[in-house]
């Protein structure tokens, strides 16, 4: 992909990387949530989307001061493959949410979820300098579960039998992450001072 021509990066990890969500996007993003099998595993009504609604969700995101969305690519295609958020980022306290949709059916599976995970923990902790990321993920999606446990999250709760998914009742789990147990992959590097920068560390 030709820097010229391609989206603008703001992270880039070795299988994918994260860049601002495009106006462009947006049939994009609406096709990938009119997918009831990836409603299936978010908080989101299993209704078609239409344009007009995905177009409204998008302004709203651009004018959210305490979120931080990104688009998630393919980095082997520099095709887009999902979205992840931080949300209700609070800065005084040193906390934030934190969402991943991979909407390409195709693409996940490959390790990109997990990869993607510890890139925004990494801006998280490394470039926003927050302290506690928060999760959940809803107990019929053990793949997910598996993904943010391998990235970094532990369990730290579950409120029990409050989602319903083909006729039966599970379990919301709360997980979360720590800055001081969290190592950066990336960012320090990026963020190191120019003191370490010129002896070749961190």
């Amino acid at each position: 992909m030709s820097e010229d021509t391609g989206p603008i990066l703001n992270i880039v990890g070795e299988s994918v990387a994260l860049g601002p969500v495009r106006r462009d996007l947006i049939p994009t993003y609406q096709r990938w949530v009119n997918d009831l099998g990836t409603l299936r595993t978010l908080a989101m009504p299993p209704t078609p989307m239409i344009l007009e609604r995905e177009t409204a969700w998008f302004e709203g995101v651009i004018a959210q001061d305490d979120l931080a969305m990104f688009t998630v690519y393919e980095r082997a295609t520099g095709r887009p493959i999902g979205n992840t958020e931080l949300r209700e980022i609070d800065f005084r306290n040193g906390t934030a949410g934190f969402g991943l949709m991979i909407g390409e059916p195709d693409a996940r599976g490959k390790g990109y979820g997990t990869e993607t995970t510890r890139l925004m923990l990494d801006y998280a902790f490394t470039a926003l300098g927050l302290h506690n990321v928060l999760l959940t993920v809803y107990e019929h999606n053990p793949a997910a579960h598996r993904v943010y446990r391998k990235a970094g999250f532990r369990e730290i709760g579950r409120r029990r039998e409050a989602r319903v998914s083909a006729g039966r009742r599970w379990d919301e789990i709360y997980m979360d992450c720590l800055a001081t147990g969290f190592t950066s992959p990336l960012l320090a590097r990026v963020f190191a001072s120019d003191g370490d920068r010129s002896r070749g560390e961190p």
